[in-house]
């Protein structure tokens, strides 16, 4: 009896063991939630919708993934720079939500930046799109330096973060931009065109968005800019939601 007894405790351990190493690693998974209630039910609902994503695009997005992964496994910062051409809506948005579906998913050691050809400003109609979401962003409250009287800081207030998101209008390579080892995202086809070479990046990503500057003046301009907060939002959630902790 001591013998079959320990013949099944073998079988046992024996089979937990396989299902343990046989068992394919499975993609990121939210963290018990760390926003606000609007927050967190905007994000939840772009993260159900990933079948409106087409296979082309989810192929350049895991793309994306597949370094944020090799940069965590290699005990590296995945640090990621949205560019198009003015640093004033799509790369802006793209920064903000990659950040935000990093902490979604609770991936730990990514770093978001976003940068343009030429320097403009955070397009307050794509500020205000993104507060419709439930995000915190405020105007920083300090002086603004000499020359950057139209071109504001805000702040992204995450909770349980000590120091918000800085965001800001700038050229790709300027400071705090990091110089080397990162991953250009562009974001437009005028800067993937004109800017063909991204010197430092060790990736680059082409993921253009339409522009929703197209609806500024137009009746329709919210929702412009909403259905571009949405699509940029569902795409940075299913980029992080394919990167395993």
């Amino acid at each position: 009896m001591r013998t079959n007894s320990f013949t099944n405790l073998l079988t046992l351990s024996l089979v937990a063991l396989l299902a343990i190493t046989t068992t394919p690693a499975r993609s990121a998974e939210p963290t018990p939630m760390r926003f606000t209630p609007p927050l967190q039910s905007y994000l939840e609902s772009r993260a159900s919708e990933f079948d409106q994503i087409s296979d082309d695009r989810k192929a350049l997005l895991k793309k994306l993934a597949l370094h944020v992964q090799k940069r965590i496994q290699a005990d590296q910062p995945a640090r990621l720079t949205f560019i198009c051409t003015h640093n004033s809506r799509r790369s802006q948005i793209s920064q903000v939500w990659a950040a935000t579906a990093a902490r979604y998913y609770g991936i730990q050691g990514v770093e978001t930046f976003s940068g343009g050809t030429e320097t403009t400003a955070f397009n307050p109609r794509a500020v205000a799109a993104m507060q419709r979401t439930g995000l915190d962003i405020r105007t920083r409250n300090e002086p603004p330096a000499a020359g950057e009287e139209t071109n504001p800081r805000y702040e992204i207030h995450f909770p349980q973060d000590e120091q918000p998101l800085i965001c800001f209008s700038k050229v790709y390579n300027q400071a705090p931009n990091p110089q080397k080892d990162f991953c250009a995202v562009m974001c437009c086809s005028h800067a993937d065109m004109n800017c063909p070479v991204v010197a430092g990046c060790s990736l680059r990503v082409s993921l253009p968005y339409e522009d929703p500057k197209e609806s500024d003046g137009r009746p329709d301009e919210g929702a412009t800019y909403d259905e571009r907060c949405e699509q940029i939002c569902r795409e940075m959630m299913y980029v992080f939601s394919q990167v395993t902790r």
